[in-house]
């Protein structure tokens, strides 16, 4: 880095300026995200319905795409103050690495207990779970990031929390289980013996190593089977991206702080979570006509629902029994491989996002697990963070546009998430470091065979 530079490596607000409010993109949507279906009767779901498996709070979040700001209780901004604001952090040594003239800022969401963003909703959820009077909560866990955050809320508000974790993520990651269960949460691999869904899902794909959509169908199964208990979220719904945006909001105005304006921001995408917050308020100065910038979505090759699915509606799980919601997705039937970004094996997207990449204010990328890998660790050697799988696939995307940049001279600035650490990652790193990491890439025959089994709405 050279001594001449005159802007931080790192930037943070100080704690007064963390966000008040978060923001709802969909209130400056002029075409919505199509409703939430119920499978039985075809129309929209109703908020008597949504009660009887999300908290009463957040299906009034959920359903409401007009109101632009919805004030953060002082619960969970005092529990923010633990963590937030995070860093934006100038990625000056990665720049060097690559040669590039551009300028590359990641917003690092992985300095707290949990290693990820995913504690920026958990908290929420798990207060809103409290205020209504609940015993406790249900969900699904993909690589972990999720149940690990959401156990660390539920304890912290003396909540049960129930997680079903993916199966391929149960046996990789253990270390990661284990914190959710030194946080008091119980730990049930998916697809289980335990529910109904569960064992008609091992029944039809026996040995599955499980997936996203799976773990969904268990953990609302569970919520709505026992009094007293909610199901909640980890992504893909709007009230996630919602509290999310928090992301976005502390990144913008650290950049506005130093007096800087992104050209292209680039995020993983699995459900939508992470990405769905960085870019929120600067989506919605493209959406009101403010500012320009090129919003940009990696996901797996191994999942590849931007680029390879189909926008339709579809069950948001494998067992059918959540509600319908109209996406890009690559059917509720899909199984992806065990990719070892466990937390980007779902086969859908967040609504919200999906809309926007429809209406072509988004683009999107698939890449191989073994090209996220080499970005990974080249990030590791000179940011000297080591990444999660999930978050890898954002700093190759920054990469090539880099790359791009140093091949036609563009002074790019490149905004990315890198939304939590890989520290329990290191059966993937053992892998790609031992050189037996593959790549799996689903065929068309593949997909169209899942395709086959969308409803017909």
């Amino acid at each position: 880095m050279s001594n001449n530079v005159d802007i931080p490596y790192k930037t943070y607000l100080n704690e007064n300026e963390v966000p008040e409010a978060w923001y709802n993109v969909r209130a400056d949507m002029k075409t919505k995200p199509a409703p939430l279906l119920n499978p039985a009767t075809g129309n929209p779901v109703t908020a008597e319905e949504a009660e009887h498996i999300f908290c009463k709070e957040l299906v009034r979040q959920e359903l409401d795409d007009t109101t632009a700001y919805f004030p953060i209780p002082k619960e969970i901004r005092d529990f923010y103050r633990m963590f937030r604001p995070s860093p934006l952090v100038r990625a000056y040594f990665l720049e060097r690495a690559l040669g590039t003239p551009a300028k590359i800022y990641y917003k690092f969401e992985g300095n707290n207990t949990s290693g990820s963003h995913k504690l920026n909703s958990a908290i929420a959820q798990a207060y809103y779970a409290k205020e209504q009077g609940l015993k406790g909560v249900t969900t699904e866990t993909g690589a972990g990031q999720w149940g690990t955050a959401l156990s660390m809320a539920c304890a912290f508000f003396n909540l049960d929390c129930r997680v079903y974790m993916v199966k391929g993520s149960y046996e990789q990651k253990p270390f990661r289980r284990e914190v959710m269960r030194t946080y008091g949460a119980s730990v049930t691999p998916s697809p289980s013996m335990l529910t109904e869904v569960g064992r008609q899902i091992n029944a039809a794909h026996p040995g599955t190593t499980g997936s996203l959509g799976c773990a969904i169908s268990e953990a609302v199964e569970d919520a709505v089977s026992h009094e007293g208990y909610r199901y909640v979220l980890g992504s893909v719904l709007a009230q996630v991206l919602l509290h999310q945006s928090i992301i976005g909001l502390e990144a913008k105005a650290a950049m506005e702080k130093l007096g800087v304006k992104p050209d292209v921001i680039i995020g993983c995408a699995g459900g939508g979570s992470n990405l769905g917050g960085l870019i929120a308020p600067f989506m919605g100065e493209v959406l009101r006509g403010e500012a320009d910038y090129r919003f940009v979505a990696i996901e797996p090759a191994s999942c590849p629902s931007l680029t390879r699915g189909v926008y339709a509606y579809d069950y948001c799980d494998t067992g059918k029994v959540c509600p319908l919601q109209k996406m890009y997705t690559l059917g509720h039937d899909f199984i992806p491989s065990a990719n070892h970004a466990g937390g980007l094996r779902y086969h859908g997207m967040s609504a919200t996002l999906s809309e926007l990449k429809h209406q072509g204010l988004m683009e999107a990328k698939s890449v191989k697990q073994t090209d996220v890998f080499a970005a990974a660790q080249l990030f590791a050697r000179t940011e000297g963070t080591l990444p999660a799988p999930e978050s890898s696939h954002a700093i190759w995307g920054a990469m090539q546009e880099a790359l791009e940049c140093k091949k036609t001279g563009e002074e790019k600035t490149i905004l990315f998430g890198l939304t939590g650490t890989g520290y329990f990652d290191m059966t993937a790193y053992q892998a790609f470091n031992d050189g037996t990491m593959g790549d799996y890439i689903p065929t068309d025959d593949d997909l169209a065979a899942s395709f086959a089994k969308l409803p017909k709405v």
